[in-house]
């Protein structure tokens, strides 16, 4: 239950940063081109956009740390794996975790840095320029996202250890399109009735 809070959380927060991202670029340039035109000048003009490129900077980044700890949940991530698949498979087992341990490693020396670094700029009144929030709250994403990274490593290893089974995302699936070719589709059902 608790997993699937946290999972639902994670894709929340990418989704509304990718999104809110989007729709702030988008109005930031609308407001951009639209100040030009003579009869909307009086209208747009006093309307201060400035602040919308640092915070969708700010946004993506976010979005980017947490994308990927989703990435490694999901098995999204590129991957070489040609070596990997012709050694033995009680070898390859081994060096599959070993790999699983070396990311959930770093990601944990990233995550304490940048905890450190982030608990440093508390003491501090630097502020971002334009938004004027405080520097650490910016930077918080490094921490969390990369100790949410570590987790993640960590739950794959721990799921491959017992079932040997890493997750693999199918590119040619779009979730929520039926596949006609598939038995127990919707589609394949309404063909079947045909």
């Amino acid at each position: 239950m608790l997993m699937r809070i946290l999972d639902r959380l994670e894709e929340i927060l990418i989704a509304t940063m990718i999104g809110g991202a989007t729709l702030l670029i988008f109005i930031a340039v609308m407001h951009r081109y639209l100040v030009g035109v003579p009869f909307l000048y009086p209208i747009l003009f006093p309307i201060d956009l400035s602040w919308a490129q640092e915070l969708c900077i700010y946004m993506f980044v976010w979005m980017a740390k947490f994308g990927a700890a989703y990435g490694v949940r999901t098995g999204i991530h590129v991957g070489v794996d040609v070596l990997v698949n012709i050694i033995q498979p009680r070898i390859r087992k081994m060096v599959i975790l070993f790999g699983l341990f070396c990311g959930a490693l770093f990601t944990s020396i990233i995550g304490t840095m940048g905890a450190k670094f982030v608990y440093g700029l508390m003491g501090t009144n630097q502020t971002s320029p334009d938004l004027e929030v405080p520097s650490w709250i910016v930077y918080l994403c490094i921490p969390l996202g990369s100790y949410l990274m570590c987790f993640r490593f960590l739950q794959v290893a721990y799921h491959f250890w017992r079932h040997d089974h890493l997750p693999h995302h199918d590119h040619s699936h779009v979730e929520g399109v039926d596949d006609p070719h598939m038995p127990g589709s919707a589609a394949a059902a309404a063909e079947a009735v045909r």
